[in-house]
């Protein structure tokens, strides 16, 4: 299949590739199928793309590589509804906040995108965490 999107030119998917987040998300909650690619100019960064709006997409970071000791434990209701078994088929991302100064980038770490990527299913979680910010920096500066 073929999707072609407003800013990323055109993304070849197949059906395996859609990611389905029943309740959608928090701002598109009537966008329920996304497909996952990596951005061309920067695979630190991926985008989380509705097939259903070609005008929807999201940057997205593997939280890891910003915080080392990022954790928090995934609530047993979206374990289930996720269907998750295994911890091995668990992605964790988070958006990401774009700026023309790449020193004021920030990532939402206190709302995660859970994706089981063995059930292709997925669902944005509110952290209830004092520690992790809306807006926390991508890229440490010794000026901030």
């Amino acid at each position: 299949m073929e999707l072609v999107t407003k800013y990323h030119g055109v993304r070849e998917y197949s059906a395996e590739d859609v990611i389905v987040f029943k309740k959608g998300l928090p701002g598109f909650k009537e966008l329920k199928n996304f497909i996952i690619f990596p951005l061309e100019s920067n695979e630190v960064f991926s985008i989380l793309h509705s097939i259903e709006d070609t005008g929807v997409g999201l940057v997205l970071v593997d939280p890891f590589t910003t915080i080392a000791d990022y954790e928090f434990k995934i609530p047993d209701t979206y374990i289930k509804e996720l269907e998750i078994v295994r911890s091995e088929d668990v992605l964790v991302l988070t958006t990401v906040t774009l700026n023309s100064n790449i020193e004021d980038m920030t990532t939402n770490l206190k709302a995660p995108i859970i994706i089981n990527i063995k059930e292709n299913l997925g669902e944005q979680l509110i952290l209830d965490n004092d520690k992790y910010k809306i807006k926390q920096l991508l890229f440490k500066s010794d000026n901030k």
